[in-house]
């Protein structure tokens, strides 16, 4: 079906919103509390426009397109609207935007930009800025939530640890770990589903924090290495250094969910404790060997055990960092050369 947005004609599909409508065809609506793995929140009544034959504003994140409709987001009394709640939400809050780590990435201010808000035209006296530093990958700062719900929605609905909460009423709305605990200290395993979801500064990767703003770093999409899964994800690059993980939204099978490890666990690759080669123990020390040598010992000692005690003497276990071919690769080595079914596979890093 098509119809009409800002004076442009949009295909639409059947069940979409306006709001996906409009984003399909490249027209920005400002949207804080929508987002496509949460589905229809119609709360921060920002995305409101002028519908033709509709009283009222509407929220488009949740209204159905339907054959002709007329949209204006761009209407004096849709921007009115938008730039009321947006001021609202700069007004009621710690948005210093320049010593930010979501600076350049930040979807409230992508939006005051969008309707030219330059400052907030209330302050109230009484923001509350604590910061929440307990949890080992996740700082948490309240000045900066803007009580979207996004965040509660992924963790309740789209991960399901059902760890997150908006808790409280009014202007004393605030998300809660539990029941109102220290996120550290609460029943949270660190996914950072609610990081991946924030459209603000409120939930930040600790390890991030400092390494590079958002124009400074390259995307490079890559698949996780930490099991069989092979969800995608991307390194936010500041030249040879990894600064973040996020997943990728529209990459299968994970859509830019990621578990504690695929996230944050990208920093072993630093470790001045990684092998470099490998070791032979001889007199119960290890000593570098190369390749060829260790190899050939390997399979010296396989012979061995084969022709003392038969080929069922010998078991593999696979490792679950490996891709599929080389897993295949190893159950064939083991039951067509060497001769045995005793093959495993660890998919329990």
């Amino acid at each position: 079906m098509k119809i009409t947005i800002n004076g442009i004609t949009c295909e639409t599909a059947a069940g979409q919103t306006v709001l996906q409508a409009a984003r399909a065809n490249g027209i920005y609506i400002p949207s804080l509390c929508y987002h496509d793995k949460t589905g229809v929140a119609g709360k921060c009544r920002v995305c409101v426009a002028d519908v033709e034959e509709m009283r009222g504003l509407q929220a488009t994140c949740n209204l159905p397109v339907k054959e002709g409709m007329k949209v204006n987001t761009r209407s004096e009394k849709a921007l009115e609207a938008q730039r009321l709640v947006v001021d609202l939400l700069l007004s009621t809050g710690s948005h210093d935007c320049i010593a930010c780590e979501k600076n350049g990435n930040c979807e409230l201010q992508d939006a005051a930009y969008y309707l030219g808000i330059e400052h907030p035209g209330i302050q109230y006296a009484d923001v509350k800025t604590g910061l929440d530093e307990s949890s080992a990958f996740i700082r948490v700062d309240r000045g900066k939530c803007i009580s979207c719900g996004r965040c509660v929605a992924g963790c309740n609905n789209v991960v399901v640890n059902e760890v997150l909460d908006l808790g409280w009423r009014g202007h004393e709305t605030s998300i809660v770990f539990d029941t109102d605990s220290l996120m550290g200290e609460s029943s949270c395993v660190q996914c950072g589903e609610c990081v991946q979801l924030c459209p603000v500064g409120a939930l930040i990767e600790k390890k991030a924090i400092g390494q590079g703003r958002s124009w400074e770093l390259e995307k490079i999409r890559t698949t996780c290495p930490y099991c069989g899964v092979g969800c995608q994800l991307y390194l936010h690059m500041k030249g040879e250094q990894i600064v973040r993980v996020t997943g990728v939204e529209d990459g299968a099978p994970n859509k830019g969910r990621l578990c504690v490890k695929g996230r944050f666990g990208y920093d072993f690759i630093y470790s001045t404790d990684r092998l470099t080669s490998p070791l032979i123990k001889e007199n119960g020390a290890f000593r570098e060997a190369t390749w060829d040598e260790a190899l050939n010992l390997v399979a010296k000692k396989f012979k061995k055990i084969i022709a003392e005690s038969g080929p069922d003497a010998i078991a593999g276990v696979s490792c679950a960092r490996s891709i599929n071919e080389d897993s295949y690769q190893m159950q064939k080595l083991f039951r067509a050369v060497i001769g045995t079914n005793n093959v495993d596979h660890c998919a329990r890093t």
